[in-house]
C-alpha cells in the first residue's frame, strides 16, 4: 500500500492505507486516535465514494481531509449482463488498465470472483487471460475495490455469500497485496466482517507459497488440471517450471488441515486431452490419502483457442470414476459464457470472426 507522506500535488488515496498507516495519517492531522478507525469504516463498511459523505467528521475536518486525500476507487465500471444472471463488471483503474470481477448467482449464494492482477504471469493454455501475459500485480485497494464495487451494484436483497481469488492473474504471484486485502475483509470493527470461511484462494501451482494460505486461514483450490508431468508442461509451463506435479502434491499433502477441512483440486477437462478414463485412473492415484475434493470444470471456449469442450457424456464417466475411487466430485457449472465471464475467459479476446455478444447493463461506477 502507499505511503502516508502526501502533497497538495498528490493527495493520499485513503484506500491504500493500511490500519497502521491510517492510525499515523491521522496522527500526523493532529487529529484524535479513534478518526483513523472512523475513516475505515466509512471506506469499508458505508462504501463512500467521497470525503464530504463521512458525516460524522465535522464539516472543518471534512475540508482538511479533502484538500490532502482522496478515495482512489476504480475510475469507471461497465456491467455486462448475462444470460443465466452472472455479472462481468469491467474496471478501469487510474492508470487505463482494466481489471475484471464476476458475480455469479447460485441458488442462495451469490460468489464474487476477483482478480489479483493485470494478466497473468503463468501462461496455461485452456486460459484466456493467459494469453495476455502479466501486465501488472494489482495493488491491495484495486483488489478491495471489485468487492466495494460489486456491493455497490447488489439488488434488493442480494448480498455477496462467498469470496474466491480465481479471477485475472496468479493469486500467490501476489501474495504481499492478497493478505492486506484479506485483511480489510476478514476485519470485524472496520473492515467487512467476514469469515475466512466465506474466501477461496485459488492457485495454479506456486507450492512454495502455500503457507501464506494457511496463515490467511481461508480455503485453499489448487489448479491441477493434469496426471503426468508431460501433460503438466503441456497445458501449464510456465506453473510447470515453478513446481512439478510430483512437488505440488507433496506441499499439498504437508497443508496442515483441520479435521473438518480440505483441499479443492480444480480440474478443467479439455476434450480429448485430459478428459479420458486413463485420465482419471491417474487423478484418483494422485489424490489418494489428501482430504479434498474436485471440482470438474467443463472448458469454457473462447476465440483461438486450440482446445475444445467435451460432451456431457465423457464429463459424467470421468466424475463417475472418481467417485468410484471414492473421491467426492462435482461438476461445476458453466455460467456467464456469453459475457465471457465464466471460469478461464477473463481478458481481452484475439480477434476473431465468432461473434460474442456482450450486453452492457450499466456504464459507468
Amino acid at each position: 500500500m502507499a505511503t502516508t507522506a502526501s502533497t497538495r500535488n498528490a493527495p493520499v488515496n485513503l484506500l491504500a492505507l493500511t490500519e497502521p498507516e491510517m492510525a499515523s495519517f491521522v496522527r500526523a492531522q493532529g487529529w484524535p486516535g479513534y478518526r483513523a478507525t472512523q475513516i475505515l469504516r466509512w471506506l469499508y463498511q458505508r462504501r463512500a465514494q467521497t470525503i464530504a459523505a463521512m458525516t460524522d467528521l465535522s464539516l472543518h475536518d471534512r475540508t482538511a481531509l479533502a484538500e490532502c486525500a482522496r478515495i482512489g476507487r476504480a475510475t469507471s465500471c461497465t456491467v455486462l449482463q448475462s444470460q443465466d444472471g452472472t455479472r462481468k463488471l469491467l474496471m478501469t483503474l487510474d492508470d487505463g488498465m482494466t481489471i475484471e470481477a464476476v458475480l455469479i448467482p447460485d441458488d442462495e449464494r451469490l460468489t464474487l470472483c476477483v482478480s489479483t492482477q493485470v494478466g497473468c504471469m503463468l501462461d496455461c493454455g485452456f486460459c484466456l487471460t493467459g494469453t495476455m501475459g502479466l501486465k501488472r500485480n494489482l495493488k491491495s485497494h484495486e483488489i478491495v475495490d471489485q468487492v466495494l464495487a460489486a456491493q455497490d451494484r447488489l439488488e434488493g436483497g442480494e448480498r455477496i455469500t462467498n469470496l474466491v481469488f480465481m479471477g485475472m492473474g496468479e493469486p500467490l504471484a501476489n501474495v504481499d497485496a492478497l493478505e492486506e486485502a484479506v485483511a480489510c475483509f476478514t476485519n470485524k470493527s472496520w473492515g467487512l466482517g467476514w469469515s475466512p470461511r466465506r474466501i477461496t484462494v485459488s492457485t495454479a501451482g506456486l507450492a512454495s507459497r502455500l503457507k501464506h494460505v494457511a496463515a490467511l486461514g481461508v480455503n485453499l483450490a489448487i489448479s491441477l488440471n493434469a496426471t503426468t508431468e508431460a501433460q503438466r508442461r503441456d497445458l501449464m509451463p510456465a506453473a510447470s517450471e515453478l513446481a512439478s506435479l510430483k512437488a505440488l502434491l507433496a506441499a499439498c499433502r504437508r497443508y496442515p488441515l483441520a479435521l473438518n477441512r480440505r483441499l479443492t483440486f480444480e480440474y478443467v477437462l479439455l476434450a480429448g486431452v485430459n478428459d479420458l478414463p486413463s485420465d482419471a485412473q491417474r487423478l484418483a492415484a494422485l489424490l489418494r490419502n489428501i482430504q479434498c475434493k474436485v471440482n470438474l470444470i467443463p472448458f469454457n471456449e473462447f476465440p483461438g483457442s486450440r482446445f475444445h469442450r467435451p460432451r456431457d457424456r465423457e464429463v459424467l464417466q470421468f466424475q463417475a470414476a472418481l467417485r468410484q475411487a471414492g473421491i467426492d466430485a462435482f461438476i461445476r457449472k458453466s455460467r456467464g459464457r456469453d459475457v465471457l465471464g465464466a471460469c478461464g475467459q477473463l481478458g481481452n479476446p484475439p480477434a476473431s470472426p465468432g461473434p460474442i455478444t456482450l450486453t452492457p447493463i450499466e456504464s459507468r461506477c
